[in-house]
């Protein structure tokens, strides 16, 4: 029997199918857009989970490509993000006693743990329980988070090196230094202006990210007046491909983070399910959200595996492919492919990479997922659902991260069962001299 050419359709990428040769110069160049920012932010998320910067660049390099081969999104960017970070550290800090070789091995094991959860979900189809993170929680979570990353990137933007294990803890060491005038001046002044950098081309809506300026700004200006000696800097970076990085770590661990990991996989599948639909829907279509998953389950587990930490979809990135032109995930990968070069050709770039411009990268991601407007809105539309959002604010705020969202998960059911007991009920009568019926609640 002769046996045909053509590539069966199951075993063409999901990026690929349906593939148009026009688009291919639109995810070349936009996968080169890409890779001007994802350097700076992946070495920045990871810096503000805890991680070393290299991490960051694993966690960005393995869930693209494995993205680019079994999601369901057409352009979709996954890689480390601000939201996680806090979360990361809150499960990460109490087993890890600042071992930085076990916070990498136990920050790999959390993402391992996320993807499987996310598989399992995917396996019984689960994606029906993200409704209980319902937008005033989501609201109310994500300012609380934005809080809580600026204020931990507060003490390396001053150029301040303080202990303890909570982004408050580390603030009220900073301020009695702060008092006795220990700040670094240039750390603080490099930090500034590396915000104004971030911040006015996206005002302006440049082309040119913003990231990518104050990265070689601040790089250039460390160079050539010699501030590596007065202030922390990334350094080089170990060269090398993404590597697995599990050792030292047991069955009492998996036990310990599985609580923590299960939290995070429902925010992970949350926050990526809203930007896939989004995305889908401008195009008028829509995303499986089993598909979608189990993509991120994949991606995760993968991520884990070789050195990284979890992962999710980046509400920042995500925006600069597409406005790039992307057509496809055939971008991402782009982007990964240029990453490793970066990390295989010319690692020692970052030797000039000051950490207070980390810092201002994570302040500004934190800035922009911050939604002030969203809680204006929803205070002048129900009392009950601002509630909701105000606990789940505090309770992120001060009983930590995954603390919080349990409080506010469990206060939006209590709200849901008291709706559903009493709900609003109107009658409609006729009034005289009025057109049509009016409605009266009873």
């Amino acid at each position: 029997m002769r046996r045909s050419g053509k590539i069966p359709f199951w075993a063409v990428p999901p990026a690929l199918r349906g593939y148009r040769i026009e688009w291919l110069r639109h995810d070349l160049v936009a996968g080169a857009a890409l890779f001007a920012i994802l350097v700076p932010a992946g070495m920045a998320y990871a810096q503000a989970a805890g991680l070393p910067p290299v991490t960051g660049l694993y966690a960005t390099v393995v869930p693209l490509l494995v993205y680019a081969a079994v999601g369901p999104s057409r352009v979709l960017v996954l890689g480390p993000d601000s939201a996680l970070a806090p979360m990361i550290v809150a499960a990460l800090v109490p087993l890890a006693a600042d071992n930085e070789q076990k916070s990498v091995a136990l920050a790999g094991l959390l993402a391992i743990l996320i993807g499987g959860i996310l598989l399992l979900g995917s396996v019984l189809r689960l994606g029906i329980v993200t409704g209980l993170l319902s937008k005033p929680i989501r609201l109310g979570y994500l300012n609380g988070i934005a809080l809580l990353v600026a204020v931990s990137q507060l003490p390396t933007l001053l150029g301040i090196s303080v202990e303890g294990s909570t982004p408050w803890e580390k603030l009220i060491a900073a301020v009695p230094k702060v008092l006795a005038g220990e700040t670094n001046l240039t750390a603080l002044l490099l930090g500034l202006v590396s915000l104004a950098l971030i911040w006015v081309p996206r005002r302006l809506k440049w082309k040119v990210p913003g990231v990518l300026i104050a990265v070689v700004v601040s790089c250039i200006a460390v160079a050539l007046l010699g501030l590596q000696e007065r202030l922390k800097v990334t350094g080089a970076l170990p060269q090398g491909l993404p590597a697995p990085a599990l050792g030292g770590i047991g069955w009492a661990d998996v036990l310990t983070l599985l609580p923590a990991a299960a939290a995070i996989a429902l925010i992970v599948f949350v926050d990526t399910g809203t930007l896939s639909q989004s995305l889908a829907a401008a195009e008028d279509g829509r995303v499986s959200g089993n598909h979608e998953m189990a993509a991120l389950g994949e991606a995760n587990a993968a991520t884990g595996l070789l050195g990284g930490f979890p992962v999710s979809a980046s509400t920042s990135r995500t925006p600069v492919a597409v406005e790039s032109g992307a057509k496809s995930q055939l971008t991402g990968a782009v982007g990964a492919v240029l990453v490793l070069g970066f990390m295989l050709v010319a690692p020692g770039v970052t030797e000039f990479l000051p950490a207070t411009t980390l810092a201002a990268i994570v302040i500004a991601a934190a800035a922009a997922i911050a939604d002030p407007a969203g809680v204006r809105r929803l205070i002048g539309m129900s009392r009950s659902e601002t509630l909701v959002m105000l606990a789940a604010f505090l309770g992120v705020t001060i009983l930590g991260v995954l603390p919080g969202i349990a409080v506010a998960i469990g206060l939006a059911i209590l709200d849901f069962l008291r709706q559903a007991w009493d709900p609003y009920r109107a009658e409609l009568v006729d009034v005289p001299g009025v057109p049509g019926y009016r409605g009266t609640t009873t």
